[in-house]
């Protein structure tokens, strides 16, 4: 399967309005090797083994396989990751034909509030909220893998 996505910083809490639903997600990563990003994920009573290949040069497109699993076994399987784990609020929010799904971290990452819009194609034109801000697609600093490893926090600039 190929995901293509756009990624967005956020600017205020107007998302939080307009969201549909919003749920705790916990995870980390089995392996952060760019060409083959191995993630566990606990959300609310479902559990996630989700694994990603290398993302192409602008950073949309990229082969991606998720499996739920039994959250009690990714549970187990968090206690084996070789990052600390991640946890963040999610908020589905609908806006023109898509939905983004915006990300409230905290913990080590507290303070990051990122968007991301799935597409059909690399090159579909999206409606923007206003509370959208300047895009991240292709950062590496913005993959959740990255702030596994290098948290938000402990950023310099």
């Amino acid at each position: 399967m190929v995901e293509i996505e756009r990624k967005y910083l956020v600017n205020g809490l107007g998302y939080r309005k307009e969201a549909r639903a919003h749920i705790r997600i916990v995870q980390a990563f089995l392996s952060t090797d760019p060409d083959r990003t191995i993630r566990v994920r606990c959300t609310g009573p479902h559990g996630f083994l989700t694994i990603k290949g290398r993302t192409c040069d602008k950073g949309t497109t990229r082969r991606e396989w998720e499996y739920e699993i039994p959250l009690k076994d990714a549970e187990e399987m968090l206690a084996l990751c070789v990052t600390p784990p991640i946890e963040k609020i999610r908020y589905q929010v609908e806006f023109g034909l898509h939905t983004f799904e915006v990300d409230e971290f905290t913990g080590l990452n507290q303070g990051l509030t990122l968007a991301e819009v799935e597409l059909e194609s690399a090159d579909e034109v999206i409606e923007k909220p206003s509370w959208l801000g300047q895009e991240v697609t292709g950062d590496i600093r913005y993959y959740n893998s990255q702030l596994s490893l290098k948290p938000y926090t402990t950023w310099n600039d």
